[in-house]
């Protein structure tokens, strides 16, 4: 019961993760750049999933890691972002 958990758990946290993945492959307004990289993983020693994003594009520059993990003794995790627009004018 405790490996179905940590499956739907992963689950969970990865679903969000896809869809915006194919919102990122979706835009073609403007010449952008876009790099993500995502990590997960369920087995007997707990659940767990990481990312990483990097946008560059004409409305500016962006970057977000994450990572996520879930075992007998709790859960943790860690975010980090950053970000800067350009003006408009």
């Amino acid at each position: 019961m405790r490996a179905l958990k940590r499956v739907v758990a992963v689950g969970a946290l990865t679903v969000p993760l896809v869809i915006g993945c194919a919102g990122l492959a979706s835009a073609t307004e403007g010449i952008d750049a876009n790099f993500g990289k995502g990590f997960f993983v369920a087995n007997q020693n707990g659940a767990g999933v990481a990312a990483v994003e990097s946008h560059v594009g004409p409305d500016g520059i962006s970057h977000a890691d994450f990572w996520i993990w879930a075992d007998d003794n709790g859960v943790s995790g860690s975010f980090t972002g950053a970000g800067a627009s350009a003006p408009k004018g």
